[in-house]
């Protein structure tokens, strides 16, 4: 059901607006008291047959009577529209009292989550005193007894130390007395060493005794020679004799010096050895000196540790006492410790009281939360069937949509102050609908079918125009075009940013969607073929945009090839010599955009980097037949990409770019020209003013659903720009063009594609 009675009353049934037939008990919900509906209530059901109705005549040809059915039906669907606002303020009143509870419920929780958490940070830092406690006091103890190993083990290591001291002054004495006894024998050597000194000193003296016998002999000798060599003549005879007594002589005179020498030698060991005797003597000496030494030492060490042991002897039994003592408060404390659990568990048994109380409250917001998502759904079921009721209201009366989508702040903008001269209406009736424009001081409001903010998406655009791209598909022409000045973000609503998927366009998105849908309803029968073309209209000169022969230009920018814009009997309009392209994929169709994105005309202002400096003009035409009822369509999808309305003053456009500024006003302002006409329903109405117009005309004409795009920039110094933009946009929203038709006719066996 799309809504309920309130307060559990029945209902009036529909059928009193739908002529009166079917009556059913008076009844009316009271929230709806005082209003054209109060008396009146709606179903799913009723709305269906509301939006499926025939209007029945009986004479097809009294106008008069088509217009008062009209007006009726008319009347009945504002009636409708007007109870499901009704209901959705209601919802809405509802849905907040349901957040005020929701609130409500969640301070008291809060509340309580606070309590428990105080309850809770109260008992801890008890505990956590407690066994803070605890843990000094068994850590105090710890390291107490620790002391007191340690002072044994200090103890038992000075008793070992005392021990060792006394084996080592024994064998100290010991090696004393050796070493005394050495020095003893040493005396003894060195006293017989001194009488073998004296009497090698006695037999040197004897030695050299004979040896100045032996040289006084030598010199008698020596004498008695000459004196034989005075008497040789004589004694020649005897001279044999005499040098056989010479040579025993010197014989015996060498063995004297050897044994001279062999005398020396022992001398010199023997004085050697005394020596090494006297340096032994000198180093049992000294070793005596350190021993005694030692000894001296051993004996204050050894007092020193005596009175050291009796001061730990003394600590050990001030240890023992603490601890006595610290045992006694070690039982104090666990009968604290057991008293803190015992409230410990006081505290917890209120603690789940007050947990049980809290989920109580959490089911409650739970319900609440499921209450307000429930009113939620009902409040978007109502948004998407007012949506559809207006839809189908614009399409009877003929209306052109129009979205606004403001662009966000861009670095590039160079804005330093934080002035907001563009604001979005809160309220029910225009939430979502509604943007307000200051200027000097004064606010302009203006209402449009969707108001998108600048921090809307790519998918959120697409998602409100998607059900309208699927029409081309249905059989329909569509026309969506986006108008604004330059660098309001016309183009990246259309094509989207290069190499960003997450940003494309709407023309890539409604590509994707309509081969996607073409492939779901191949099951169904349907089998579609589908043609695509681009242009641009430069300086009121159309180029083809996908043409292998890009034809030379003249110095005025006019293609030297001309191309026609002809519109046929059943309103299709053809462009001649047009390039047009047979696609099977979405990605062949990207391939092409990124063709004609290379052949189009931009240029850079003041107002744009890269300006779009002609009107993009995006054709799909579509054919389909159902193979199984012989059913054939035949449907237009037109996305436009108008080129910026510019002053001239702002922009810096010189030359070429001047040119191309004064032609694309000219035909925006032949634009405004027609929709100007049409709004005052005018006889005549100036499509070929323009090459814009003259292509446009059949979107603008009554026979396509047609959706204009006013892209606004939030720039206040563009702000007298977006005025214009958006007055003119509520111009277009306002002008009636009549209700489009769906064409089921054969194809035509003109090739060229339509604009239609």
């Amino acid at each position: 059901m799309v809504g309920t009675a309130n307060n559990g009353r029945s209902r009036q049934a529909f059928s009193v607006v739908n002529e009166g037939q079917d009556l059913g008990p008076n009844s009316a919900p009271t929230s709806n008291a005082g209003s054209e509906c109060a008396w009146i209530e709606f179903t799913r059901e009723d709305v269906d047959v509301l939006l499926n109705e025939k209007p029945k005549r009986k004479d097809k040809f009294n106008l008069k009577e088509k217009f008062d059915i009209m007006m009726e039906y008319i009347r009945r669907l504002k009636l409708c529209i007007k109870w499901f606002q009704e209901l959705e303020g209601n919802y809405l009143i509802e849905q907040e009292k349901l957040l005020n509870a929701l609130e409500s419920a969640k301070q008291k929780c809060n509340e309580l989550e606070v309590l428990m958490k105080n309850k809770e940070e109260e008992l801890n830092s008890i505990i956590m005193e407690l066994r803070k406690n605890y843990a000094s006091l068994q850590e105090k103890f710890m390291k107490e007894d620790l002391d007191k190993l340690a002072a044994m083990e200090s103890l038992a290591r000075e008793k070992e130390a005392r021990l060792s001291i006394e084996r080592t002054q024994a064998s100290l004495s010991e090696e004393l007395a050796r070493a005394q006894q050495e020095l003893l024998s040493s005396n003894q050597k060195i006293s017989s060493l001194n009488d073998m000194y004296k009497r090698l000193q006695d037999y040197n003296t004897s030695l050299q005794q004979y040896n100045g016998k032996l040289h006084t002999d030598l010199s008698t000798a020596e004498d008695e020679l000459k004196r034989v060599e005075k008497e040789k003549a004589t004694i020649v005879e005897n001279l044999s004799m005499l040098r056989g007594q010479l040579t025993l002589s010197r014989a015996s005179q060498d063995e004297a010096i050897k044994q001279k020498d062999a005398l020396v030698n022992e001398v010199a060991r023997l004085r050697a050895e005394l020596n090494q005797v006297r340096d032994d003597h000198d180093r049992l000496l000294s070793q005596v000196l350190i021993l005694t030494t030692d000894v001296m030492k051993y004996k204050e060490s050894t007092e020193k540790y005596s009175a050291e042991m009796d001061i730990l002897t003394a600590k050990a039994n001030q240890l023992e006492l603490t601890f006595s003592s610290q045992n006694t408060q070690i039982v104090v404390l666990k009968n604290q410790l057991a008293t803190a659990e015992e409230k410990l568990q006081v505290y917890n048994s209120s603690a789940l009281e007050t947990k049980a109380e809290f989920e109580g409250q959490k089911k409650l917001i739970n319900e609440l939360q499921r209450r307000l998502a429930d009113a939620d759904s009902k409040l978007v079921e109502g948004e998407t069937l007012r949506k559809k009721l207006h839809n189908t209201i614009l399409e009877l009366k003929g209306n052109i949509r129009v979205f606004c989508r403001v662009r966000p702040i861009l670095p590039d903008d160079g804005i330093t102050t934080e002035v907001n001269v563009i604001s979005y209406p809160t309220s029910i009736e225009a939430l979502g609908r509604g943007i307000d424009v200051v200027q000097n001081g004064q606010r302009h409001s203006f209402t449009f079918d969707k108001v998108f903010m600048p921090d809307a998406t790519q998918d959120d655009v697409f998602t409100e125009i998607s059900q309208l791209t699927q029409s081309a598909l249905d059989g329909y022409k569509v026309c969506i075009f986006a108008y604004g000045q330059t660098g309001s973000g016309k183009t990246y609503t259309m094509l989207g940013r290069p190499g960003y998927p997450e940003q494309k366009g709407l023309i890539p998105r409604s590509l994707e969607q309509i081969f996607q849908t073409r492939q779901s309803l191949q099951p169904q029968g349907w089998q579609y073929e589908m043609q695509v073309s681009m242009l641009e209209i430069y300086n009121e000169t159309v180029h083809d945009l996908l043409s292998t022969n890009q034809s030379p230009s003249t110095e005025n920018g006019v293609s030297a090839k001309q191309y026609s814009i002809k519109h046929d009997a059943n309103g299709n309009t053809h462009v001649s010599d047009l390039t047009i392209v047979d696609v099977h994929s979405a990605k062949e169709v990207a391939f092409l955009l990124d063709q004609a994105a290379e052949s189009r005309s931009v240029g850079k202002t003041q107002m744009n980097e890269q300006s779009s400096r002609s009107h993009f003009v995006f054709t799909l035409r579509i054919f389909g037949v159902n193979e199984s009822t012989e059913q054939q369509i035949q449907g237009v999808l037109n996305l436009i990409d108008l080129a910026g309305s510019e002053r001239l003053s702002k922009s810096g456009s010189s030359g070429d770019r001047l040119k191309e500024s004064q032609a694309n006003n000219k035909s925006l302002s032949s634009l405004s020209d027609v929709i100007y006409a049409l709004a005052k329903k005018e006889d005549h109405i100036p499509f070929r003013s323009s090459k814009l117009t003259h292509l446009l005309q059949p979107c603008l004409g009554g026979q396509s659903k047609t959706l204009m795009f006013v892209n606004v920039s939030p720039d206040p110094a563009s702000v007298s720009e977006s005025l214009c933009s958006l007055r003119f946009a509520a111009r277009v929203n306002a002008c009636e063009i009549g209700i489009p038709r769906r064409q089921t006719n054969m194809r035509s066996s003109d090739p060229r594609l339509s604009y239609g």
